[in-house]
């Protein structure tokens, strides 16, 4: 029997909350039980595993960090848009360590159809990006680019690995608009006549 008011939504924000004040890794079933008061076994009418757990946890967190970066590129384009965009990217991941961590993770593809949060980003990221003139392939690779830019940064940022006295904030400044520059002068991906 379910323990009363113990939900898997209620489960997964707990977990979240775990992760951001300890860290993602230190997210267990056990470290979970004990903050509800209750036994590992019971927790598995809630969720099927570590795994299901983390992955719910990712879902939550994509669409948490999704609908900041909606909010801020709405009404925005090109070089605005994408200030705007890596902002709230680099602000949630600051913010929220452990729930950015999970957002990291490696997700069953086949999940994407029934996720809004995992549609929502792509429409949201591939519409930034469309303002562009971009297209396929052009466009993801363009979005592994920025993912990858935006990741690297955030990560050492948030260890402190930016020893040199320039501003933090002015370096991540200088960054977007060389990476708008780069958008405005993607090398377009050559199609076969005809196509």
């Amino acid at each position: 029997m379910p323990r009363a008011g113990l939900t898997p939504d209620r489960l997964v924000a707990a977990a979240a909350d775990l992760a951001d004040e300890a860290g993602l890794e230190q997210v267990t079933l056990s470290a979970l039980a004990r903050r509800f008061g209750v036994k590992d076994a019971s927790l598995y009418s809630h969720v099927r595993s570590l795994r299901d757990l983390r992955t719910r946890m990712a879902l939550l967190a994509g669409g948490e960090m999704i609908d900041r970066i909606a909010a801020a590129v709405a009404g925005r384009t090109g070089r605005d848009a994408l200030a705007a965009f890596a902002g709230a990217y680099r602000a949630y991941a600051l913010e929220h360590p452990g729930r950015y961590a999970a957002t990291q993770l490696p997700l069953d593809q086949a999940l994407v159809p029934d996720s809004p949060a995992l549609r929502r980003t792509a429409e949201v990221t591939y519409g930034m990006l469309r303002a562009y003139g971009l297209e396929e392939p052009d466009l993801t690779d363009a979005v592994r680019l920025l993912r990858s830019a935006f990741h690297g940064y955030c990560a050492l940022e948030s260890t402190g690995a930016f020893g040199a006295p320039r501003d933090v904030q002015a370096s991540w400044d200088k960054a977007i608009d060389a990476l708008h520059v780069l958008l405005l002068n993607w090398p377009r991906e050559q199609r076969p006549p005809g196509t």
